[in-house]
């Protein structure tokens, strides 16, 4: 069965088409995606911009399109952080389904977590133990620990690594003062210590695994292989090589975080805050290392819709 995955994140619309059935891993047939940057495309008031509606639009009729012409059969489509927590969300999903016929829906933030860890536990396998499970989106920061395919707990903070680039880090060509980044490290620590408890109650976790793009980026820098020798390459993200580049990142200007492995030109402004979070998850659970999942939100999607459908779909 062909299935398309519309992920409107908030950095970035994806289509992810892939060819599934039950028993097996989901196989990548088509990828299609733009930057729509929808966390940055909030006014004053945390509404959702005419240009980011637009965008919104435009994009998901474009997936749509591309959708039906790889044969998809049906099309799963969800909205995370930026949408979730847009005071417009209704009004701005209400308009791209008018204008579309797509309906998205939006998941909540324990749901994200939820699912990136099905999508962990079903990469790792029941070997793995207890997991802990860390994912930095765009506008949200997912964590999850359990031992069965369900977590134990699961919950989402407002740490996402393009939420905090566009309240701290405005300016393309210098970084914030000493006093901003002190300001900045101490909030998130604090967000992250509040609930810590949930998952250090629960037992010590036998793998702590992180998943998405800024974690695999943040990973390529500090030595991790490159995605293209493939994805059962074993990819780690060292606490002591982190903060060894922690304070270079902060000197380093827009256009010199763009020219480092992995690091992508309008992701670049985010790979800063994306440290810094990466850096208190592995602080404050004392994680020395997490283990990159190339699994993360949207195989969890997938996973649970094939659950949901008779195994002797072929």
């Amino acid at each position: 069965m062909r299935l398309g995955v519309l992920d409107i994140g908030s950095n970035t619309g994806h289509l992810l088409v892939v060819d599934a059935h039950g028993g097996a891993a989901p196989l990548p047939a088509y990828s299609y995606k733009q930057p729509l940057r929808l966390a940055e495309h909030l006014d004053e008031h945390g509404a959702v911009t005419q240009r980011g509606i637009d965008a919104l639009t435009t994009f998901t009729a474009a997936a749509l399109g591309v959708a039906e012409d790889k044969g998809c059969a049906e099309m799963l489509s969800f909205a995370t952080s930026a949408v979730r927590d847009a005071v417009n969300s209704d009004a701005v999903l209400e308009h791209v389904r008018e204008q579309t016929g797509v309906t998205i829906d939006v998941l909540a933030g324990e749901d994200e977590a939820r699912l990136t860890f099905l999508a962990v536990r079903r990469w790792f396998g029941w070997s793995a133990g207890r997991l802990a499970v860390f994912d930095i989106g765009g506008g949200s920061l997912e964590l999850a620990g359990g031992t069965d395919e369900g977590p134990d707990v699961a919950w989402s903070l407002p740490l996402g690594a393009a939420r905090l680039a566009s309240t701290y880090f405005t300016d393309a060509d210098h970084a914030p003062g000493e006093d901003v980044i002190r300001d900045l490290r101490k909030r998130i620590r604090a967000s992250i210590a509040q609930d810590a408890g949930h998952l250090i109650r629960a037992g010590a976790c036998d793998k702590a695994v992180a998943t998405s793009k800024t974690f695999r980026s943040l990973a390529r820098i500090c030595g991790a292989a490159p995605s293209g020798d493939g994805p059962l390459v074993r990819r780690t993200l060292p606490l002591e090589e982190l903060s060894r580049w922690v304070p270079k990142l902060v000197g380093m200007s827009r256009r010199e975080l763009s020219g480092l492995p992995g690091v992508s030109a309008d992701r670049a402004h985010q790979i800063v805050p994306g440290a810094f979070v990466a850096e208190a998850c592995m602080d404050i659970f004392d994680l020395p290392e997490l283990e990159i999942c190339p699994w993360a939100l949207r195989e969890g999607v997938i996973l649970e819709r094939l659950d949901q459908m008779s195994v002797r779909i072929r």
